[in-house]
Formats: C-alpha cells, sequence, structure tokens
C-alpha cells in the first residue's frame, strides 16, 4: 500500500517503483490467497490443490524475503522500515524533506505489508504440520507431538484465515479510499511500475539483469520448498 500526491503536475518526474519481480510477487501471491480460501473451503479432492497452492505460496514468501535485501530500492525492507518518529510524523501529516512516504509503502501501508508476510508465513509453517484427523495431513506433521498438530490445525483453520481475510479487507478498503477521496490510484503502479511525482525520487533497478536474479532466486526458492516437503517422505 503507498501513496503519492494526487495534484501531481502534469510535469511531475517519472520513477520507477515497483520492479518486475515484485509486481508479480504481489500478483501472483494474492491471486494464490483467493485460491485457497476457496480450495480450503470447498475441501475434499480440492484440498490437494490447496496444499500445492499452499507450497507456490510458501516459494513465493520466501522469494520476498530474499527481495526484501537486494531487490528494487522501493522493494527492499530498508526503504520502508519505519521508526516510530517516522509513523508520528505521517499520522501528524509534518513530514521532513527526506520523508518520501509518497513514493513506496508509506508507514500505514509498511505495517500492513509486515503484518501479511508475518501472518501468512504463520499459516504457511502450520499448514506443513497441520492435521485435520480426517484425510489431510501437513507434510511436515510427523516431526511434531499431537498437541502441537492440533493447535496449528485450530490456528490454520481459525484464527489465522480470519486475520488474513481482515487484512485482505482493509487492504481493499484502502486502495479504494485512496481512489475516491484522494484521486490517486495504487494500482497502476503495481501493474506498469511506475509513478508520477512532483520531484524526482531514487528509482528502482529494474533491467534485465535484476530480472534475470529474480528468476535465479525464484529457482533457489522453489528448490528449497520442494526439498522441505519432502522431508516428510
Amino acid at each position: 500500500m503507498s501513496a503519492s500526491n494526487a495534484t501531481t503536475p502534469a510535469s511531475a518526474s517519472v520513477v520507477r517503483v515497483w520492479d518486475l519481480p515484485t509486481r508479480l510477487f504481489h500478483w501472483l501471491l494474492a491471486a494464490a490467497v483467493v485460491a485457497q480460501l476457496i480450495t480450503g473451503n470447498i475441501g475434499g479432492g480440492a484440498m490437494t490443490w490447496h496444499f500445492r497452492v499452499g507450497y507456490c505460496i510458501f516459494a513465493l514468501l520466501v522469494f520476498r524475503l530474499v527481495w526484501g535485501l537486494v531487490g528494487g530500492h522501493w522493494s527492499r525492507f530498508a526503504s520502508f522500515a519505519y521508526g516510530p518518529s517516522s509513523v508520528l510524523r505521517y499520522l501528524r501529516g509534518r513530514p521532513l524533506a527526506g520523508d518520501l512516504f509518497h513514493v513506496g509503502h508509506n508507514p500505514l501501508g509498511s505495517a500492513s505489508v509486515f503484518a501479511m508476510l508475518l501472518l501468512l508465513l504463520l499459516q504457511v509453517a502450520t499448514g506443513l504440520v497441520a492435521d485435520d484427523e480426517i484425510a489431510n495431513v501437513g507434510p511436515l506433521n510427523r516431526y511434531v507431538s499431537s498437541g502441537v498438530a492440533l493447535v496449528a490445525t485450530a490456528w490454520h483453520k481459525g484464527p489465522g484465515k480470519v486475520l488474513i481475510l481482515l487484512l485482505v479487507v482493509l487492504h481493499i478498503g484502502a486502495i479504494a479510499f485512496y481512489a475516491w477521496r484522494r484521486g490517486n490510484n495504487l494500482v497502476r503502479p503495481m501493474l506498469d511500475g511506475d509513478k508520477r511525482l512532483p520531484a524526482p525520487a531514487p528509482a528502482s533497478v529494474d533491467d534485465r539483469l535484476a530480472r534475470v536474479r529474480a528468476l535465479a532466486i525464484v529457482a533457489v526458492c522453489a528448490a528449497l520448498v520442494a526439498a522441505v516437503v519432502k522431508l516428510g517422505g
């Protein structure tokens, strides 16, 4: 979630904010979360796909953790890991000259990103060891006690799912708010990567080399997830 000035002049600088790997991650993760909600509610044979998509989410999350360290400027965690003073300045509407809240994720958007990543990681972890005592068992279930498995399953099917749904609703609500009340389209930059800004700002590197590097990281992440899943036998 991010924001820019709705009164940006026509002569504004066009800055590449979201690199292609980040944009693909965003939309693939969104589609995967929707697929999980659907397959999880259907149950039965759809659970096969629930597990498969869950592994894809696992790989996507590992990729994002790595990309948050080596990706484009505004995709790096360092660009939106705000301290208390920055949050207060944002909430009071008194940013300093160096506060570029309007470019990448603002402090509220940053909080939602970190919350979503943490919740999804927890959802993946509990899914890997879950046991619904009917027909579905996570691949790493044998490495935990039955008590841990039951607690993990209860979280995965209950509070974990509800919290993720709430974050999704808040995210969509924020997008609608910025579009309706501030005339600021937050979706378009996540499609084409660019923002029109009132002044120049650091751009994210989004060249062929960066994209090849991202593809290599994805391959390693997928192999890592496959290896983790195979631990279950």
